[in-house]
């Protein structure tokens, strides 16, 4: 007989990997964000994290996994009531079905658990690198490795994808994903707004707006331009002018008092903006405001 072979479909295939972690943090723990050209999953093996995946706030808790899809920025912290463990892996997959993983937050069972633990395992005997170095950017082989360790890495890895994919509902996971993801952008948003608020005494750049609110430079454009019309920096300087106006009002200090309050280095640069902004000087508006402060005053 003539036997015809079949290739067998692989739905996943993963060949590079490029980091292993396993960390225990302490309740304060706060990393600051990256992102990188690969995929990363995050799951919590003791106690709670928050995660901020472009500006989408997420609270973990113990037997949740988180994906991250390659060049999305994403930070990590502790709640600050629990020290978290957390096993964290980077690695590499081009096949079309990752596009499940975006925006993935599951539940993880028993199996999966014991697939993770053999990562873990197998990691530890195929690798020197220590799993809890956070600088680590190369896995060193280990030369007395066991014989199958990264082989055994590859199909465990492979293993839990397909599944994380057979236990999960897509249809019933869209809607609440898509519903948290509103609501997290809300409140950054409202967040990041109240930190301009407090901080409307300085000049302050993109780069700290991103720095404290740990989110990506792209995300914060992008979340106010949807949100205002205009990107940060200009809403920020518009905050900046509604107090002004504010202050003018409430007769609070004269205009080189209000200019150097508001952390403005120069009175004219002060004035130029408040007229571009308002369409009047700082001299008409404080006019008109009295002259309708009289008006209201005969009513």
């Amino acid at each position: 007989m003539n036997f015809v072979p079949t290739v067998l479909k692989q739905d996943f295939t993963i060949d590079h990997i490029y980091t292993v972690h396993y960390f225990e943090f302490s309740k304060n723990y706060v990393y600051e964000g990256e992102s990188h050209p690969f995929w990363e999953f995050v799951y919590v093996d003791k106690g709670e994290v928050d995660a901020v995946r472009e500006g989408e706030l997420v609270h973990l808790t113990k037997g949740q996994i988180l994906f991250h899809k390659p060049n999305e920025f994403h930070t990590l912290m502790a709640d600050g009531k629990s020290a978290p463990n957390i096993l964290i892996v980077s690695f590499n997959c081009s096949s079309e079905a990752m596009s499940f993983f975006e925006n993935m937050i599951a539940n993880i069972g028993d199996k999966e658990r014991r697939l993770m633990a053999t990562i873990i395992a197998e990691s530890e005997m195929a690798f020197s690198t220590p799993l809890d170095d956070p600088w680590t950017i190369r896995l060193e082989r280990n030369e007395n490795a066991d014989f199958g360790c990264e082989q055994f890495i590859k199909i465990s890895l492979e293993w839990l994808l397909l599944s994380i994919i057979r236990n999960s509902n897509a249809k019933q996971s869209a809607a609440p994903v898509s519903l948290i993801k509103e609501n997290s952008q809300n409140e950054i948003f409202d967040k990041i707004v109240k930190y301009m608020e407090d901080n409307l005494d300085k000049q302050l750049m993109l780069s700290e707006i991103c720095r404290d609110n740990l989110v990506s430079r792209s995300y914060l454009q992008k979340l106010f331009r949807e949100k205002t019309g205009g990107g940060a920096i200009d809403y920020f300087n518009r905050l900046k002018i509604n107090a002004a106006k504010r202050m003018i009002r409430e007769s609070s200090g004269n205009f080189t008092d209000i200019s150097l309050s508001l952390g403005y280095n120069s009175i004219h640069y002060f004035s130029r903006q408040f007229k571009s902004m308002t369409g009047m000087t700082l001299s008409e508006y404080a006019s008109s405001v009295k002259i309708l402060t009289g008006k209201n005053n005969k009513i």
